[in-house]
């Protein structure tokens, strides 16, 4: 069996045992169809199921299931043979019904005994699926297949949950707490305080930021205007007296 077969089985079996009160040996309730599927597929229900949903099981049916394939026995003679072999609840009847009424008596509304109900008859199915707490069972490609619970089941859970809380009186949560006091187990819940870290100042990313932009120099633009070229400064020419005035500044009239 697939490991994630094998795990949809277990989580749905732990559906039940959790919120309805399923537990080992698992009663299954098997009719006709069943055993007519498995003898078709030459199927062993004793070494199957069993081992499919890794438990104890107890195989039970019906006088009014087996009256019912009894009366087309030249067709089913094989599941005959197959049902004969399991448990018998009694029903109650008086005066035998159909397998699919007598099943449903025997479940009534709430499944008080805990039956899983080994069926191919879909009609019988989509009835069961109404009513809560009634895990399904039918042949699928030569295997044996655990059905979904139903929503009514998951509606049902929901229910039980909530009034589990409701139940609970203020009173009975005071003695609670002293008992526990009193046992040391008081649950004692620390507030822990998460140190609040403080952000580092980083230096910005040099590469997000942007080139700064060289301001124009006021001094150079002076300098244009004068007439100055770019990266070149005129000099001032000395202007050199005349010869004469030379002389006259040396050897002055007397």
């Amino acid at each position: 069996m697939k490991i994630t077969r094998y795990k949809k089985v277990q989580k749905y079996l732990k559906f039940y045992q959790n919120n309805f009160g399923f537990h080992q040996p698992y009663q299954v309730l098997i009719d006709g169809t069943f055993c007519f599927a498995a003898f078709k597929e030459q199927i062993n229900i004793r070494e199957q199921l069993p081992k499919y949903l890794n438990g104890q099981l107890k195989l039970l049916t019906t006088r009014c299931v087996i009256i019912e394939t009894e009366r087309i026995a030249k067709k089913t003679h094989g599941a005959l043979t197959i049902l004969k072999q399991y448990g018998i609840h009694e029903c109650g009847h008086k005066e035998p019904v159909s397998g699919a009424k007598c099943i449903m008596s025997m479940i009534g509304n709430s499944n008080e005994k805990h039956y899983i109900l080994a069926t191919q008859d879909r009609d019988l199915q989509d009835k069961l699926r109404a009513k809560a707490a009634i895990p399904l069972l039918y042949l699928h490609n030569k295997s044996p297949t655990l059905a979904k619970p139903s929503k009514a089941s998951y509606d049902k859970a929901g229910q039980t949950l909530q009034c589990s809380t409701v139940f609970i009186s203020e009173t009975q949560n005071e003695t609670l707490k002293s008992m526990k006091k009193a046992l040391g187990v008081e649950d004692k819940v620390e507030e822990i305080k998460v140190p609040i870290k403080k952000k580092k100042t980083h230096n910005p990313n040099p590469l997000s930021c942007k080139k700064k932009k060289k301001k124009p120099n006021t001094k150079q633009q002076t300098t244009k205007r004068e007439g100055v070229s770019e990266g070149k400064v005129k000099k001032r020419r000395n202007k050199k007296a005349p010869r004469i005035i030379k002389d006259q500044l040396k050897y002055p009239p007397q």
